[in-house]
């Protein structure tokens, strides 16, 4: 990150901004007839407050760039907003890391400060790769830790001989909105206190955004990733429909 891209930055970045209150997601019974659920999975620890979200089977190693904004630190709390659907089965459509309590006035996306920023639109967002159906939520300062377990554990396969365990020990002990193999952890890295909440991504492997959410006051209140936007879920499926 650079003066000129920060400068980029403050020109575009009211351009990259969520249009749906994610909030909502945590507060109504029902969306466009999907039932929702709010569903609580413990704390994450950010001990720098430099955020980083990435897939856990693919990308969560100490070269990850955090996202450029401060976050607070400390431990904090995270919950999922399920949506319920027939048709789709339980799926996790919102991610909260919440912050304060402060009602969220706008969400601007979390970038690390190397995107290439010409010609962005209203449509655009950048976003985090998943290529495992995961989701997990970290620190930087985590990151190292990380790397250091695994190196010493000499584990082949990370999810097949390791995580696989934890996440169906998940389901047994927490079962609802999880399919049995287990749908989300809140790991514990080993010779640490600090936890990592880790999920699947909605629909699976993708682009998803991630905003953090400010209040009226311009301060720091939320992080939210947008795994599924409910609407616009359903109006593609209806166009879908229409097309056969």
């Amino acid at each position: 990150m650079n003066e000129n891209w920060m400068q980029k930055y403050e020109e575009v970045k009211d351009i990259l901004t969520c249009p749906t209150d994610l909030e909502s997601y945590f507060n109504l019974e029902e969306i466009s007839g999907q039932k929702m659920e709010t569903m609580e999975i413990g704390n994450v620890s950010l001990p720098s407050g430099k955020i980083v979200v990435r897939d856990p089977l693919v990308d969560l190693n100490a070269n990850q760039s955090p996202y450029f904004v401060q976050a607070p630190k400390g431990d904090f709390p995270v919950a999922i907003a399920v949506v319920k659907s027939e048709d789709w089965g339980d799926r996790y459509a919102v991610v909260k890391v919440e912050f304060t309590k402060e009602k969220p006035i706008i969400y601007r996306e979390a970038l690390v400060g190397i995107e290439e920023l010409e010609d962005v639109t209203e449509d655009d967002f950048f976003g985090f790769g998943v290529d495992a159906g995961l989701g997990c939520i970290t620190d930087a300062e985590v990151l190292p830790f990380v790397d250091k377990f695994f190196e010493e554990a000499n584990i082949d396969n990370v999810y097949d001989d390791y995580f696989a365990d934890l996440f169906e020990e998940s389901y047994k002990e927490y079962p609802k909105n999880q399919r049995d193999a287990g749908d989300w952890i809140n790991w514990k890295v080993p010779n640490t206190e600090y936890q990592i909440p880790m999920f699947a991504s909605g629909f699976g492997d993708g682009v998803y955004p991630v905003y953090f959410a400010y209040d009226a006051n311009g301060e720091i209140c939320g992080l939210y990733i947008q795994f599924i936007d409910v609407e616009l879920a359903l109006s593609e499926e209806g166009d879908e429909e229409d097309a056969e």
